[in-house]
């Protein structure tokens, strides 16, 4: 299937109404993209708070931020792969294995609490490699530690999650997500600026408003799936026994998934992290430049999340077709979107660094030369953000099809070459911020290119990670005509 031609007003019509087309796609997508949005939001005015504190602080905070979302990468990839067979189950009509299937995410997503014990007392030692600097590191460390505490609740939140958007409820993850946003914005400006009586904690203010924000959140959803109508359908009360055989499929299907999170973003962290030591207006410029990036990035996010459901609904029913068709509806979509905000990335900069400088405590001097390099940045951004886009919508359609192996491997490959290409660019080409910005355009248009011709071989179109009602057969199989196989063992679905 290529591109869908809407140039007349019958194309644009069936564009629209057909199934897997652009009014269901938005349907499902927009919370998403909403949901995405408020978490951007959340970070962008955080990071502008910040910036009027120091820049230091901002800069900080993106790189703790960072290192801490890398490392809770492998429990979040995992878990939120749930979504995936909650889809096929939702899409092959088996609603009683709903519940479970997301029982089996919220014990998974324990295993983040150890991963957090042990980072906490070591961040010293994680910065200090770093070389950021005595009083970047110092922030560094304070805001990691803090954040750790909220990660278990990252983790737990998003396998509750996955209950709804699994099922294509996604107005539900959307509510959820606006008002956790709304509460971490509020808790932001009276910790980090001291008012209502609170202290002026900065840096710290900052992590704490997180931390409380992503426990609350984990709160909400837990009274929301325990409600009386989905503990009669989906089994949510009663699936909430640890069950062996599809914790281990969950953990077959979606370890790879969350190795690949991991890999890409451990690859990004050693990346940021070796630009942070060109120097102080190079970092900046850089954490200013990722934090607008957020606003195509996110959104974006929140599509692909969308066609990874759908794709997954669309297999459950036994209907390749009409996955592939949402991919492509849906990848459209992403385009248009992308493509209007790297206009603006290239010709209306200050559109989006506005909000940094109004307050910033910085001279002129030092805003101006600040100012043209987050603008040549946002260029470079806009370069990728095409290829970004083609990435992130074919991975993840291919997650939702249950691809995760060949995404691995891919990740394994591409996340070591932009470590060593970025090692290799700062430290001994001595590229500068230019050219490990150029580096990173050319990984993420390699990306995306591998991403695009898996989809179109077409493997991915008869992989299953569910087993299929009243067949017998085991999930994970394939055949030729899309149904699976009674021999295969999910270990070959790849």
């Amino acid at each position: 299937m290529s591109l869908a031609n809407t140039n007349s007003p019958q194309n644009a019509a069936s564009w629209w109404s057909r199934p897997s087309g652009g009014r269901e796609v938005l349907l499902t997508a927009l919370p998403l993209v909403i949901s995405s949005l408020s978490w951007t939001i959340m970070t962008f005015v955080d990071r502008m708070f910040l910036f009027s504190v120091s820049g230091a602080a901002m800069s900080a905070a993106f790189f703790a931020s960072v290192v801490w979302f890398g490392l809770f990468c492998l429990p979040l990839g995992t878990c939120s792969y749930a979504s995936t067979f909650i889809a096929q189950y939702f899409g092959d009509h088996q609603p009683k294995r709903i519940g479970p299937s997301m029982w089996q995410s919220v014990w998974m997503s324990f295993t983040a609490v150890p991963v957090a014990m042990v980072a906490i007392p070591f961040a010293p030692l994680i910065f200090s490699v770093a070389n950021h600097g005595t009083e970047t590191a110092s922030m560094e460390v304070s805001y990691f530690q803090i954040l750790c505490l909220a990660g278990p609740a990252l983790v737990i939140s998003q396998g509750f999650s996955s209950f709804y958007s699994g099922r294509g409820e996604t107005w539900v993850v959307m509510f959820v997500d606006a008002v956790v946003t709304l509460i971490n914005l509020a808790l932001d400006y009276l910790w980090i600026f001291g008012y209502g009586g609170f202290p002026e904690m900065g840096i710290v203010g900052a992590g704490m408003a997180t931390a409380v924000a992503f426990w609350l959140k984990v709160v909400i959803y837990l009274c929301l799936v325990l409600q009386r109508k989905h503990r009669l359908t989906f089994n949510t009360l009663q699936g909430f026994r640890f069950d062996p055989k599809l914790f281990y499929r969950l953990l077959y299907f979606g370890g790879p998934s969350g190795l690949q999170m991991l890999l890409d973003v451990l690859g990004f962290s050693v990346f940021v992290l070796l630009i942070g030591r060109l120097g102080t207006l190079e970092s900046e410029a850089t954490s200013m430049a990722f934090s607008i990036s957020t606003l195509a990035f996110m959104p974006i996010y929140g599509f692909s999340l969308a066609v990874s459901i759908l794709v997954g609904q669309r297999l459950g029913e036994n209907r390749d077709d009409l996955a592939s068709q949402a991919t492509w509806t849906t990848y459209q979509i992403a385009l248009a979107y992308i493509g209007l905000v790297s206009f603006f990335y290239i010709f209306l900069p200050d559109l989006f660094l506005f909000g940094f400088f109004k307050q910033s405590a910085q001279n002129v001097s030092d805003q101006a030369a600040l100012r043209t390099m987050a603008s040549n940045l946002l260029c470079f951004v806009a370069t990728y953000n095409l290829l970004d886009a083609t990435l992130m919508i074919f991975v993840s359609a291919l997650k939702g099809a249950g691809d995760t192996r060949f995404i691995l491997n891919v990740s394994l490959l591409m996340a070591t070459l932009l470590a060593g290409l970025g090692w290799l660019a700062v430290e001994v080409l001595q590229f500068g911020v230019y050219g490990c910005w150029t580096v990173l355009t050319v990984w993420i248009w390699g990306l995306g290119i591998t991403y695009v011709c898996r989809f179109l071989q077409g493997k991915w179109k008869s992989m299953r990670v569910i087993e299929v009602r009243g067949t017998g057969h085991s999930p994970g199989s394939t055949s030729q005509n899309g149904q699976p196989s009674k021999t295969a063992d999910p270990t070959v679905a790849q």
